[in-house]
């Protein structure tokens, strides 16, 4: 059977399964324009866009939206519409960024972070704000007003609170087992709270997914940059919602062998071999519309553990 070339890979993938494109913009966002400044001109996110399959009607939109939404924000110079990230958004993003681009293997210190809600404490639209909050940081509802994660990001938790404006509200506790008492381990905790089956299955998939674009790039002439850029957006695109269902929970805690190493290993082998050919796409459309439109910052090339050597 003839190996695809890397144009006919991303056709394939964009067939397969063609992603959601104010999904797709944010991850643009995150991945390409946050190392850049973290704005970019709307003309410059039509054409970074589009050999993703977005229209240019599909990215205006997508970014519409966003600014409703409040992810990102504004504004015109002219006829020009500049879009950046929204100062409320943008520790959220850097926390994502984290969680991407960082290598798995949180350990445990034996202790749990807990939210209390007791009833009557806060009403039932702001219980549910608070849920889905912090369900994306990775918390588990155990009970009626409460959620609890084995290694809690105390910033994002601090974070959800003050943007649902629960904070000052709730109680927010660190809990550790008590010795001599006859309790059950405090690790059983994570058989009541998440269902890892669905996580570990997303990453197989994902496996299964790019190990043929990695074995593409090990064996084949180094992408254009367009379509390194291309292969870059989809694979962190892909990976991205992994992460964002993922409660990462610590090593101690997870089925073992746990299928999030060897996906971390793919993404970080495939994303070390484009992200340089990618950047020069990428300044290239920026600086169409802004000559001093700034490079990618030195926390880029930090990414996955360092994209230079």
């Amino acid at each position: 059977m003839k190996q695809m070339t890397s144009p006919e890979w991303i056709a394939h993938f964009l067939a397969l399964e063609p992603p959601r494109s104010k999904s797709l913009v944010m991850t643009v966002m995150g991945d390409a324009i946050a190392p850049h400044g973290g704005a970019a001109w709307l003309g410059s996110l039509i054409e970074l866009l589009a050999p993703l399959g977005v229209t240019d009607r599909l990215v205006r939109t997508s970014v519409f939206r966003l600014v409703q939404e409040g992810w990102l924000t504004a504004s015109r110079e002219g006829r020009r519409s500049r879009y950046a990230f929204d100062a409320k958004s943008l520790a959220r993003f850097q926390r994502a960024d984290r969680r991407i681009y960082a290598p798995p293997g949180l350990h445990w210190d034996g202790r749990w972070t807990l939210l209390l809600a007791p009833n009557g404490s806060i009403d039932g639209d702001l219980r549910t704000a608070v849920r889905k909050e912090l369900q994306w940081e990775g918390f588990a509802m155990l009970g009626p007003g409460l959620l609890a994660h084995p290694a809690g990001d105390i910033e994002g938790l601090a974070d959800a609170l003050d943007r649902t404006g629960a904070a000052g509200k709730v109680f927010a506790l660190s809990a550790a087992e008590l010795p001599d008492v006859g309790s059950r381990p405090l690790a059983e905790l994570v058989g009541e709270g998440w269902n890892l089956t669905a996580v570990a299955q997303g990453y197989r998939d994902f496996i299964a997914q790019f190990s043929p674009l990695l074995a593409l790039l090990q064996d084949g002439a180094e992408p254009a940059p367009e379509a390194a850029f291309a292969m870059r957006s989809l694979l962190i695109h892909a990976y991205r919602r992994l992460q964002l269902h993922d409660p990462l929970l610590p090593v101690e805690l997870l089925p073992d062998p746990w299928p999030g190493s060897d996906a971390y290993e793919v993404a970080r082998a495939i994303y070390k071999r484009v992200a340089v050919q990618a950047e020069v796409h990428v300044d290239a459309v920026l600086r169409r519309e802004d000559e001093a439109a700034p490079g990618a910052d030195e926390a880029f090339y930090g990414r996955f553990g360092g994209l230079r050597g």
